[in-house]
């Protein structure tokens, strides 16, 4: 299949009445926890996997913790190339479940994300496609068209809110802003303690590497950020939060409640800040909340994790 046909829907733009009341202001929900894969990683992996589909891939080889395995499976199936995901040993067997549904074959390996993408590297060969889950210019440039979608709704936010795990979304976010010639709204990027590599990168002025990934959010869990994530930082109006996994577990058991909608705590780590911070916000007329999304998240789960999230 060489069409250029998008991967990803248009997703619904919608102001939240409940966190709009709570915060004080408009906030506005970009509710791509409703893509067909279960997150916004098909929007980037998506036309990345397009473009290397008509350069020739034959197959394509990717790693993940969960949400972006789903992604390239998705893409895969629907461009008939097959797939093959390596996940670290952390990942859930719903995960794992959802990466084979669509076709893919997943191979475990390794106690971390970094562990299983030295592994996916070294089985690519001359036919094959590797694709990284967020360090790859396609896959920001995929991750944009969610803030064309909004400008072409006519609103412009006046901050948008977004978590970081390895920084693709948050670059697609930026890059989006740009060209849509919105570099005045700030972004305000939000991650969990004990994921936190970005905030970490951030306050030093270069890149840190986390020893280890400690939170629950484990699809935040890139031990250290993408290059261009900590550039944006640096020339686009950004402010680093970090909330812990009790206020992300927390925020997805209200936004279920508010929006029959169900996130896992790497999104909750954004509403977070609505719920338990709306001061952060005082100073701007109306927010924007990307509702990433996550498929691996079930409702047992997060009652699991709502009497013990440590």
């Amino acid at each position: 299949m060489t069409d250029k046909r998008a991967l990803h829907v248009e997703t619904p733009l919608i102001e939240s009445r409940a966190l709009s009341a709570h915060a004080g202001r408009p906030v506005w929900l970009k509710l791509d926890a409703l893509q067909p894969p279960g997150s916004f990683k098909i929007r980037g992996i998506g036309h990345a996997c397009g473009e290397y589909a008509r350069r020739g891939a034959g197959r394509f080889i990717s790693s993940s913790g969960g949400n972006a395995g789903i992604a390239v499976a998705y893409a895969g199936r629907q461009l008939a190339i097959p797939v093959v995901v390596v996940v670290p040993e952390t990942t859930s067997e719903r995960a794992k479940a959802l990466i084979q549904q669509e076709g893919a074959e997943v191979i475990v390996h390794g106690k971390s994300w970094q562990e299983s993408d030295e592994l996916a590297r070294s089985r690519v060969q001359d036919s094959d496609t590797y694709l990284h889950p967020f360090d790859d210019p396609l896959v920001w440039d995929g991750h944009a068209t969610m803030i064309d979608e909004v400008a072409m709704s006519g609103f412009k936010p006046g901050v948008v809110i977004v978590s970081v795990g390895g920084g693709g979304l948050y670059c697609g976010i930026v890059k989006g802003l740009v060209r849509n010639e919105w570099s005045d709204v700030p972004v305000i990027v939000t991650e969990t303690e004990g994921a936190d590599s970005l905030a970490r990168s951030v306050e030093a002025g270069c890149l840190i590497e986390l020893d280890a990934i400690t939170s629950i959010a484990t699809t935040l869990g890139a031990r250290k950020v993408c290059h261009e994530a900590l550039a944006s930082s640096q020339t686009h109006p950004t402010r680093s939060r970090v909330v812990t996994d009790r206020a992300a577990v927390s925020a997805c058991g209200k936004f279920l409640a508010d929006h029959r909608i169900l996130v896992e705590p790497a999104c909750g780590a954004s509403l977070a800040i609505v719920y338990d911070d709306p001061h952060e916000l005082e100073e701007f007329e109306s927010a924007l909340v990307v509702v990433c999304g996550g498929a691996t998240t079930t409702l047992e789960q997060l009652q699991a994790w709502s009497k013990n999230p440590s």
